[in-house]
């Protein structure tokens, strides 16, 4: 199955009902699982996401873009603890606490909690203690928002 495919065809999809796709996942397991995330202004609700399943199914199906057995299509939206991958999504997340683990150590560090402050020269701003420490894009292994009551 070629994925970006499967991401594009999603992304059409979503953008005609105004939401984003936020991730796309292929799970192979007992079942095999399609599962795509979305977003939009305002947060994601119940509707958005059959309208999303109902079309892209339609199209998954008919440009047979998942080939094989049957499959399973989730629409989700990505949650309060959403994961972090897109340098937009940092600045738009900018005052909100992460969580973020690097592959390599930044200021003897793999692992960071604070509050995001942006996105700028290929880089996450994160504010730790006071501090503002920037993270290469790249190297960021994991990246979370955290809930917060």
């Amino acid at each position: 199955m070629d994925l970006e495919r499967v991401r594009d065809a999603a992304e059409r999809v979503a953008r005609s009902l105004g939401s984003e796709i936020v991730d796309v996942e292929w799970k192979v397991g007992k079942d095999r699982f399609l599962r795509v995330y979305i977003d939009r202004p305002g947060g994601v609700s119940h509707k958005d996401c059959e309208a999303v399943s109902n079309q892209l199914s339609a199209i998954l199906d008919v440009e047979d873009l998942v080939p094989g057995p049957h499959y399973i299509l989730e629409i989700s939206s990505p949650g309060l603890d959403r994961k972090l991958t897109k340098p937009a999504e940092f600045e738009r997340f900018a005052g909100r606490l992460a969580r973020i683990s690097t592959t390599e150590p930044v200021e003897n560090q793999k692992f960071f909690e604070g509050r995001l402050a942006g996105f700028a020269d290929g880089k996450v701003q994160i504010e730790v203690k006071g501090r503002v420490i920037a993270l290469p894009v790249e190297g960021i292994r994991k990246a979370n928002l955290v809930v917060e009551f």
